[in-house]
């Protein structure tokens, strides 16, 4: 492909995502594999170059463009080489004309900038769209972190914490044979690091409340060496039902799932009330900590989702305490670099509920932020992250 198709190219990927944010439709990878799939003519190279203008134009702007066109023409105006391929070619765009409209604003939503933490200032804003690095936690379930590195001599070991490895961002590794077999999964550091914060050891019970596909369970599981319990539940059957065969990949044999009805979850974990020493809850969020791997969910958040999600972390919160044993601790995390949904939710938690504390945390990383811990991209190298360690009394 010319280097003008392949930006008319973009620009179709680019409505297609545009569309879907509005709409809530697939996300942007879902959508740029089913468009590669549909042109198959595309060579790699071609399919990379597109890729990247889209993403470059995805990252560029906070708020979601009219259309992709938009974008461009503004990009263009910044990029005399963009601009350029802007010549009216056949499978290439029309030519700019100074009149059209441009995309306008900055990398990050307007409305969402009084809502960050007072810690997200200059570079750790920057820092928040910038292309991620690819960690990987070893499973010490079957190996240790020094044999998985020697058979990855590109990784470099993470020294915040005790399993992680990090890859050069796009490293292909999900096809390697460290990872079908379960020797080692692909999660963020910040990832790591909260699972790391439960403590979690052989013979307790453990509840991962809200556990997706499982990846923080794993992490839970490896920690506790297989001895306890561990259940892992969901309100989500497709996410829920992802665990298991990961489970049996990592030789995680003693996990239990449990599949949750909306509303009905503090019934159906009955049998774990008041009698659990960890209760893990990695809440939906914003996922405003993650925009450096998924940019365009920027543009599908808005403040009425944000106080959706604001009102279900706290329904979480009320569940989860009463799992907790006597002395025990809840774990409260969120993908997210928005103050309510970190500081200010589990300050809202400890004075509504006066036999709860926070509990200093000493990691050695990470910033304290109110009653917990705050990770970013440009302090720590992970996703944004926020964590709390509560102690019932």
């Amino acid at each position: 492909m010319r280097p003008a198709a392949r930006l008319q190219s973009a620009i179709e990927l680019l409505d297609a995502i545009i569309i879907a944010a509005k709409e809530g439709g697939a996300s942007a990878d879902q959508l740029a594999k089913r468009f590669f799939a549909e042109r198959r003519y595309a060579g790699s190279k071609d399919r990379r170059a597109v890729r990247e203008l889209a993403w470059q134009a995805i990252r560029r702007f906070g708020e979601r463009p009219e259309n992709a066109r938009s974008a461009f023409v503004a990009l263009a105006d910044e990029d005399a080489g963009l601009a350029d391929l802007f010549d009216g070619s056949d499978y290439g765009p029309a030519a700019i004309s100074p009149e059209e409209p441009r995309a306008k604003g900055g990398p990050l939503p307007q409305w969402i900038m009084p809502n960050l933490s007072n810690l997200i200032e200059g570079h750790e804003r920057t820092a928040l769209l910038e292309r991620a690095p690819l960690d990987i936690r070893v499973n010490a379930l079957k190996t240790t972190r020094e044999d998985v590195a020697a058979q990855l001599p590109e990784a470099v070991i993470l020294p915040q914490s005790p399993y992680a490895l990090r890859l050069p961002t796009g490293y292909q590794v999900e096809s390697h044979p460290l990872l079908l077999d379960g020797f080692a999964e692909i999660q963020d550091l910040g990832s790591q690091l909260i699972a790391d914060s439960c403590n979690a050891k052989p013979d307790m019970t453990v509840l991962d409340l809200c556990a997706g596909a499982g990846g923080k369970t794993l992490a839970l599981a490896a920690a506790m060496q297989n001895s306890g319990q561990l259940v892992a539940s969901d309100t989500n059957r497709n996410r829920l039902d992802q665990l298991k065969p990961r489970a049996n990949r990592a030789g995680a044999t003693f996990v239990q799932t449990r599949l949750l009805n909306p509303g009905r979850e503090s019934e159906m974990l009955a049998d774990l009330a008041g009698i659990c020493d960890i209760v893990l809850i990695d809440a939906p969020c914003s996922g405003s900590g993650t925009w450096r791997r998924n940019p365009e969910t920027r543009w599908r958040l808005d403040p009425v989702r944000l106080e959706r999600v604001l009102s279900e972390q706290a329904k979480l919160l009320e569940i989860g305490a009463e799992m907790v044993a006597s002395g025990g601790h809840l774990v409260y995390a969120v993908c997210s670099i928005i103050e309510n949904e970190g500081r200010g939710q589990v300050a809202r938690f400890l004075d509504a509920h006066k036999g709860w504390q926070a509990v200093s945390q000493d990691l050695g990383v990470g910033r304290k932020d109110g009653g917990g811990i705050i990770l970013t991209p440009h302090h720590d190298g992970s996703d944004g992250f926020f964590f709390a360690r509560l102690l019932k009394l």
